[in-house]
């Protein structure tokens, strides 16, 4: 029986080989010879080497010359020369030993030296120690915590708000949260540095519009429209994000807000609003652009600023609806494995903000002082002001550059130095602070004062272009 059926199978085999196609055979045939030559064919050996002699290795490492980890920096290089400050930085300043007058600030209500904010700050530094030691996950939950995110979600009129325990690592953390791989993010070009790390954790697909240009935005959102009319089951897995600052650190300038408002609801995409420089600044309660506009602050899927201008503190918040605010609590990058923010900071910051309801006429006295300030520079001589009028941080730019970079850097750092700036980055930033005494010289900068003492302007990075950024503090 066995040998009949395995006759069977042989007559089967020679049947199929008759009934194949004749590239299969082809094909198959070429497969038998090349396996047949790697069976047959004659291995090579590595070419013999003599091995070097322990003189020979000792020369050739001392030879060698490894390259260096980093590039060599110059030891004048601004970034290792610090300007030293002494004493607290409200509206004057002692730098390097010299009393400055303080345009270097982002304390733009001048509640950093408050009394009742350092005195809140210091009971609960008694009540509970300096810092957390853990995240908010893992017994870094403190009351005040809780007291501070109620109380900035009630300021704003959101619904819910989540701090986090460093400025930068807010909005940094929050993009990436919500925006993955393969979703789509429009962000303006001069955003700030914290949204450019975020669009690049995310790793997203990035489309940059220019500056404030609505035009250029609808551009891309009717180009992405069309790619979506191509692909539609792709489409419908596709968020759209819009990324914006409320008032653009590197250029002073304040977003359409309204406009982009009406671009969300006409494209069917959210907005992120980055409002560190807006917040405390504009509106009649200091609530940012939203109220500065008059936009329904349900209209913005998602508002971040930090702590550290305005409220004089250190970290940062983020408020919006609850769904939205309780996925970072879960997805938040700097919320959940960074320690939490001390409670000495966030009862500072809670006190900040007692002084900002009880004091809404602090916000008009920095718009005025912010715009007697830009009228005061709009006179000096090969300088241009670029910024909005009522915005702290302004730019002051040359009007026609050298055509080159170095040169151009050489002759601010020179404009600096005649109106005694402090000397630091060949770009700077001028801070105003709402209880100073408005200097007289602000009149006939860039000269400098009759007795000889600095201006206490300070030169400081800020962006890619060269400039200098006046900041205005209350």
């Amino acid at each position: 029986m066995a040998t009949a059926a395995e006759q069977w199978v042989l007559v089967e085999m020679v049947q199929a080989l008759y009934e194949a196609p004749a590239y299969h055979l082809i094909l198959e045939g070429i497969l038998i010879l090349w396996i047949i030559r790697l069976l047959f064919s004659k291995t090579y050996k590595l070419q013999e080497r003599s091995d070097l002699t322990v003189k020979e290795k000792e020369e050739l490492i001392e030879e060698w010359q490894p390259e260096p980890l980093v590039p060599p920096v110059p030891k004048d290089h601004p970034a290792l020369n610090y300007n030293i400050v002494s004493g607290p930085p409200s509206h004057s300043i002692v730098v390097n030993g010299k009393k400055c007058v303080n345009f270097a600030s982002f304390n733009f209500l001048g509640l950093l030296d408050n009394p009742r904010v350092k005195a809140a700050a210091l009971a609960s530094l008694k009540k509970y120690g300096v810092g957390t030691c853990g995240p908010r996950g893992f017994y870094g939950t403190f009351d005040v915590h809780l007291d501070l995110e109620d109380r900035l979600a009630k300021f704003m009129k959101t619904e819910e708000a989540i701090i986090y325990s460093y400025g930068f690592a807010t909005i940094a953390s929050a993009i990436p949260a919500y925006s993955k791989r393969g979703d789509i993010v429009f962000a303006d070009r001069a955003a700030c540095f914290a949204i450019q790390k975020g669009l690049q954790a995310s790793r997203s697909d990035i489309k940059l519009f220019k500056h404030n240009d609505m035009a250029d935005l609808e551009r891309l959102l009717k180009e992405q429209e069309i790619e979506d009319q191509k692909n539609p089951r792709k489409a419908r897995v596709t968020r759209r994000f819009i990324v914006a600052e409320g008032l653009y650190v590197n250029t002073g300038a304040i977003c359409p807000l309204p406009e982009l408002v009406k671009l969300k609801y006409k494209y069917k995409a959210r907005i992120f609003l980055e409002e560190s420089l807006s917040f405390g600044v504009l509106g009649e309660h200091g609530r940012g652009v939203t109220e500065h506009f008059g936009i329904n602050i349900d209209d913005i899927d998602l508002i971040s600023a930090n702590m550290e201008n305005s409220l004089a503190s250190i970290g940062g918040f983020c408020c919006g609806r609850s769904f939205v605010i309780d996925h970072q609590r879960l997805s938040g990058q700097g919320y959940c494995f960074s320690a939490s923010l001390p409670p000495l900071l966030a009862a500072a910051a809670i006190e900040a903000l007692n002084i900002m309801e009880e004091n809404p006429g602090l916000f008009a006295v920095l718009k005025e002082k912010c715009k007697r300030i830009h009228k005061a520079l709009q006179g000096i001589s090969g300088l241009k002001v670029v910024g909005e009028s009522f915005s702290p941080a302004l730019h002051l730019q040359l009007e026609e550059s050298t055509g080159s970079r170095e040169k151009d850097i050489k002759l601010l750092q020179e404009i600096v130095n005649q109106t005694g700036l402090l000397p630091s980055r060949p770009w700077g930033r001028v801070s105003v602070l709402e209880s100073t005494v408005m200097p007289p010289f602000l009149l006939s900068l860039p000269r400098p004062p009759q007795d000889g003492s600095p201006h206490g302007l300070h030169v400081m990075g800020c962006g890619p272009s060269l400039d200098a950024r006046v900041s205005i503090t209350s």
